[in-house]
Parts: structure tokens; C-alpha cells; sequence
């Protein structure tokens, strides 16, 4: 009986010690590699969501600066008190061409003197008027100089609504900060707010891509002009 006790814990030792043998080295290797392989899918998150924060929330911060106009201008207030709407000020020639900013000289027919108590009326008035110097307006929808853009055929023949390309402009307070892109030059109006390219009204961005969608879904193809996708002759000269 003894010696079956002896051969029994004999066998259980050298179970132990093949058990110690084959686990201790190995188990230390496979934690560190999965300590690695852990460091690495962590690293990766973490750089990945850095990208994304430089990428997206800090490049466009330091891309575009930032301007105030020369004048914080009031389109409310005009609006209300003219009788043809955008077209009182923003008219279409008698060749059919538009005007697009106002020139000072039809400003002077009601800004010769300071109206009300508005300090930027005065500014206006005493910086410009009264120097008859042109105010150095920042234009937000400026495209390229490749790119032609017609108004006429889309305000008169297309009857467009303003609103459909400049937003609701016309009731504004207040100027907006005009953003400039460091390296273009032109305003983000142009390319839009979101950087993915997402928008969500019609006046959002003023690229090819909403011209040629407004285009398609309107179904404006007449006579030569290539107007679907891809017809960038039809602006770009």
C-alpha cells in the first residue's frame, strides 16, 4: 500500500513539474504579445480620433480667417423700406446684365446725410459718402475669375427666388463674418461650412456640383448646353 503511495506522488510530481515547464514560459510570451497587440489597437483609436480632431474641427479653424465688414449693414431695414424687394438695389441692367452690389452713387440718394441714431450709419456716411470713396465690400458668393455665372437667365426666365441661392439674406440684422480661405483666397461660402461636404439648405455652398444637381433635377438640357454633370464648360471658360 505504501508503495503505491510513493508511485502515486511520484506521477502527481512529475505531472507538476511538466505543467510548470510547459506553462511558465509560454503563458509569459503570449501575455506580452497580447499586452502588445492591446498597445497597438489603442494607439491606433487614439491616433485615428487625433487625425479626425486636427482633420476636421482644427485644419478648417486654422484655414480660414476671419474679417468683419467695412460696414455691419442692415438688409432688413432696406428691405422694408423699398418697393421692388432685392431688385432695388440688386437690379438687372437695361442690357440685361446684373449689377450686383450696390455702387455708392445710388446709395447717396438716401444716404446723403446721416440717417437715424445707427453709429454705422454714420460711419458710413462720414468714411465714405461724404469722400465719395467706394466701401471695399467682402463678397461672399465671389467665384473665380474662370467661372462666368449669369443671373438673368436664372432670375428672369427660370424666375428663381433669391432665397434659392443666398438664403434668407434679405431679413439679416447683421453682416455675417466673412471667412477667407488662406490659400484660395475665396470665401468659404464657396466650398460651405461642413467639410465633408454635407449640407442642408439649397444656399449652403456654391460649388459645380449644386449647380449641375439643381440643373439635373430641373431637367435643364435645352438646345446645345450641357447642363447634367460634368458640363463645366457651361461656366468654366
Amino acid at each position: 500500500m505504501a508503495a503505491l503511495d510513493d508511485k502515486a506522488q511520484d506521477v502527481s510530481s512529475e505531472g507538476d513539474s511538466k505543467m510548470v515547464e510547459m506553462t511558465s514560459p509560454e503563458i509569459d510570451e503570449k501575455g506580452k504579445d497580447e499586452k502588445a497587440g492591446g498597445f497597438i489597437i489603442v494607439a491606433f483609436i487614439v491616433g485615428l480620433i487625433v487625425s479626425l480632431i486636427i482633420g476636421w474641427i482644427l485644419f478648417p479653424k486654422l484655414l480660414y480667417s476671419k474679417k468683419k465688414q467695412p460696414i455691419d449693414f442692415n438688409h432688413q431695414v432696406h428691405t422694408d423700406s423699398v418697393e421692388d424687394g432685392c431688385e432695388s438695389c440688386h437690379y438687372f441692367r437695361d442690357d440685361g446684365s446684373f449689377s450686383g452690389i450696390p455702387k455708392l452713387e445710388l446709395c447717396i440718394e438716401c444716404h446723403e446725410e446721416v440717417q437715424g441714431e445707427d453709429p454705422e450709419e454714420q460711419i458710413f456716411v462720414e468714411k465714405y459718402v461724404s469722400k465719395g470713396k467706394e466701401v471695399p465690400w467682402l463678397i461672399y458668393s465671389k467665384q473665380p475669375p474662370c467661372v462666368y455665372f449669369s443671373h438673368a437667365p436664372h432670375v428672369k426666365l427660370a424666375k428663381m427666388d433669391c432665397i434659392t441661392c443666398h438664403g434668407h439674406i434679405g431679413e439679416s440684422t447683421h453682416s455675417r463674418i466673412y471667412e477667407k480661405n488662406r490659400i484660395t483666397g475665396y470665401s468659404r461660402d464657396i466650398w460651405g461650412k461642413n467639410i465633408a461636404g454635407f449640407k442642408k439648405h439649397s444656399w449652403d455652398r456654391m460649388k459645380m456640383d449644386d449647380c449641375s444637381e439643381c440643373h439635373v433635377k430641373n431637367n435643364v438640357n435645352q438646345g446645345s448646353v450641357q447642363t447634367q454633370k460634368g458640363g463645366c464648360f457651361v461656366c468654366h471658360h
